[in-house]
């Protein structure tokens, strides 16, 4: 009887932390205190009682060990806890939180995802640990966990650049450059001094640009964009004597968010985000397929031109370790 009176003590204390969580409306507390009452009455336990608490009480509440189990198998909704942690819960996260940074740090990032998996399970309301997990996921090629942890991290913390910068890295090697972007740009608006996140963020610029020029026309991931210097041997005489061409280009730079979107990138600045890269995208895509049918040998020879380019590189990194 012990083990259930232990489980009922857990399901009353839970009920109570709902009672006291502001969420519920009079109509509904009042539903919970009747079933608390005879559930009281049903088991004799009573939970304000010191005897109780001493003999019934278990370190985590029910929504702690819900959570952590729901981790364990990896489909987790939520981790947070209504429940504040114990200090001497703390005491052992922390010391499981340096264990994972020790085990990054000699590439043992498995055992380090349990390390830190552990220390949340024991406080679920620090975001430093959901932030280092997410480094674990990543080490591990589970980039989708780690975009998931950091948007805990900052649900806990919003103010934490460490939760954004790893969340770029994530959407990084997803190749979803356009919110790797957005990542960076918010973790340089908490941490402008971070070169990290300065030079990842111009990683993600780039491919941006990239993306932009290749859906125009199409040449592949081997273009070489960096200061528009492939572009040299261009013939831009037969380009702009074309008055088919001309007008495709007058038209398509008429868009107030593609005139935005190019000004943004000719003078080095952020481009804006939302719509603005999608535009640009799908006038780029009508004027190439104009262009193709109007002069396709001309788009032809800016293929040839443009190919073989050596790609600029993928360097994101993660030049911060794990939160100490």
């Amino acid at each position: 009887m012990a083990d259930v009176s232990k489980l009922v003590f857990s399901i009353l204390k839970f009920l109570e932390d709902q009672k006291r969580s502001g969420q519920l409306d009079d109509e509904a507390a009042e539903s919970l205190e009747v079933a608390v009452q005879c559930l009281e009455q049903v088991y004799k336990l009573n939970t304000s009682e010191e005897q109780f608490v001493r003999k019934y009480s278990i370190p985590q509440n029910l929504l702690d060990i819900f959570n952590s189990h729901q981790h364990e198998t990896e489909s987790d909704i939520s981790s947070l806890s209504l429940h504040e942690a114990l200090a001497e819960q703390k005491e052992e996260a922390e010391r499981l939180k340096s264990k994972g940074n020790d085990f990054m740090k000699s590439e043992k990032y498995s055992d380090a995802l349990e390390s830190y998996s552990q220390a949340i399970r024991l406080d679920a309301k620090n975001a430093v640990y959901f932030c280092n997990r997410a480094a674990a996921y990543s080490k591990l090629n589970k980039h989708q966990l780690a975009i998931e942890d950091c948007n805990r991290a900052l649900a806990i913390d919003p103010g934490y650049s460490k939760a954004y910068g790893r969340m770029g890295i994530a959407y990084t090697a997803l190749e979803d450059h356009e919110s790797a972007f957005e990542c960076y740009r918010k973790a340089i608006e908490l941490d402008p001094d971070n070169q990290s996140y300065q030079n990842n963020l111009e990683i993600a610029e780039q491919k941006l640009k990239e993306a932009a020029l290749q859906a125009g026309f199409n040449v592949g991931p081997a273009a070489n964009l960096g200061g528009l210097g492939g572009l040299g041997n261009l013939d831009f005489a037969s380009l702009f004597n074309d008055p088919n061409i001309v007008n495709m280009a007058t038209t398509m730079m008429s868009n107030p968010q593609v005139q935005q979107m190019m000004t943004s990138f000719m003078s080095g600045s952020n481009p804006p985000t939302g719509g603005g890269i999608a535009n640009l995208l799908q006038a780029s895509q009508q004027m190439a397929s104009q262009m193709q049918q109007a002069n396709p040998e001309l788009v032809q020879h800016l293929r040839e031109q443009m190919r073989g380019q050596n790609p600029s590189s993928d360097n994101s990194s993660d030049s911060n370790p794990p939160h100490q």
